[in-house]
């Protein structure tokens, strides 16, 4: 799968491990069990879009969180219009997408800390409407 995260995101993927061994899972404590890539600008927006195209622009009001994120999830990564090699498989894919304003580093520099005001936040609402406004995309009420 790093692979693809590889040719798809165009940078070198990190990679998590597991925290403890789970006999259920098959896995070991510290075995390399995913990777991932955080992407911004005009390449993320590109991603985004592929995405989007393969849940046909709608999302379950649960995927947006209460401060203003959302996430969801496609099960094969081939549907993105990568080619499909025998050697790596077919892999799921998790889209994760943290909105924000300008200003927010306010809250994570190393000097000067400081906390947000809530009006500076974005909501649920906001980040819905932004989905809706920018993909026409469709909210629905039922998981699919």
């Amino acid at each position: 799968s790093s692979g693809i995260n590889a040719e798809y995101g165009g940078q070198e993927p990190c990679f998590s491990k597991a925290r403890f061994t789970v006999r259920s899972f098959g896995i070991r404590r510290n075995e390399k069990i995913s990777c991932w890539c955080t992407i911004r600008g005009a390449k993320a927006e590109e991603i985004l879009e592929r995405g989007l195209k393969v849940k046909e622009y709608e999302l379950w009001k649960g995927c947006f969180s209460d401060e203003g994120n959302f996430g969801f999830g496609i099960d094969e990564h081939i549907d993105l219009g990568i080619k499909y090699d025998p050697s790596i498989g077919i892999y799921g894919m998790d889209f994760y997408v943290v909105l924000g304003r300008p200003g927010y580093r306010v809250r994570y520099r190393r000097k000067q800390k400081t906390r947000i005001g809530t009006k500076h936040k974005v909501s649920k609402d906001e980040s819905q409407k932004w989905f809706q406004a920018k993909f026409d995309g469709i909210l629905t009420n039922k998981k699919t």
